[in-house]
């Protein structure tokens, strides 16, 4: 018996949803490959659908980190302001670049996010003195250097062009630049990269509207499947490992990639 259209978009969404509950990470280069493998897609038309889920569910993680004090808003709004201005670009360029060199060039994210949520991160308290971004041993705030301002308005660049482009949220982008360039703690990175996507997302959802190539009729049951799973798979979080968790999605994530890869390249 064939299952449902809808319900199906729903179910997908909600492995997104549970993924990004579970890991932190990971919704972004998740949704993509599951559009293009199991709706169909293809990938001028997954992307934004991608954004529109992963944006909804990282502004909900944003404004829980936000009620407890643990996003660093001026941060997230410098990288998310330089983001959304080529946020757009992406998106224009994800329209006229064929489908095949897009799905081999997200194979290729998709291989390097692997790759970091594999590499074994420094402990926190392990950053060299001379990062740009310090935080204030008074007030624990990040102390504001053009340094510091060059290098999180540089990640806002390069995460808004790979979120429009791509449809990726920009974590695996956001996550390790504030773990290279700044001092603040492991959740705090977290939440503030979720306030970013969520602003990103929000700019390349609303180019690709206004560009006609938003399939609302998938975005919309995709989204929801995202969002109530994240609220579900949260409470199921708090009971897990997540460094296992973490190693067993960036293991599963290679195996989607090498599929995309032998796709793009006709295998």
């Amino acid at each position: 018996m064939a299952i449902d259209p809808v319900l199906l978009t729903i179910g997908l969404g909600a492995v997104v949803g549970l993924v990004l509950a579970l890991t932190g990470a990971g919704g972004g280069v998740l949704a993509i490959p599951l559009l293009v493998f199991g709706l169909h897609l293809p990938v001028q038309q997954a992307a934004p659908v991608g954004l529109i889920a992963v944006g909804l569910a990282s502004a909900l993680g944003a404004a829980l980190g936000l009620r407890q004090g643990i996003v660093r808003y001026r941060a997230a709004m410098l990288i998310g302001a330089a983001g959304m201005l080529v946020a757009p670009l992406g998106v224009m360029l994800a329209q006229h670049v064929p489908n095949r060199p897009l799905l081999g060039a997200f194979a290729l994210v998709l291989i390097y996010s692997a790759w970091r949520m594999l590499k074994r991160p420094a402990a926190h308290g392990e950053n060299p003195p001379s990062v740009p971004c310090q935080v204030s041993s008074s007030d624990h705030r990040l102390t504001w250097t053009r340094p510091c301002a060059r290098a999180l308005a540089g990640t806002g660049l390069v995460s808004g062009l790979m979120s429009g482009l791509l449809g990726v949220g920009g974590g695996f982008v956001i996550v390790p630049a504030l773990t290279r360039y700044t001092e603040l703690d492991p959740r705090s990175i977290q939440v503030t990269s979720l306030a970013v996507i969520a602003l990103v997302s929000l700019s390349g959802v609303t180019a690709a509207a206004m560009q006609g190539s938003l399939r609302w009729d998938v975005a919309q049951p995709f989204a929801l499947g995202t969002v109530v799973a994240l609220l579900v798979g949260r409470q199921i979080a708090k009971k897990l490992d997540a460094k296992r968790l973490q190693q067993a999605f960036a293991w599963f994530t290679l195996l989607v990639a090498l599929s995309m890869l032998a796709r793009a390249v006709g295998w």
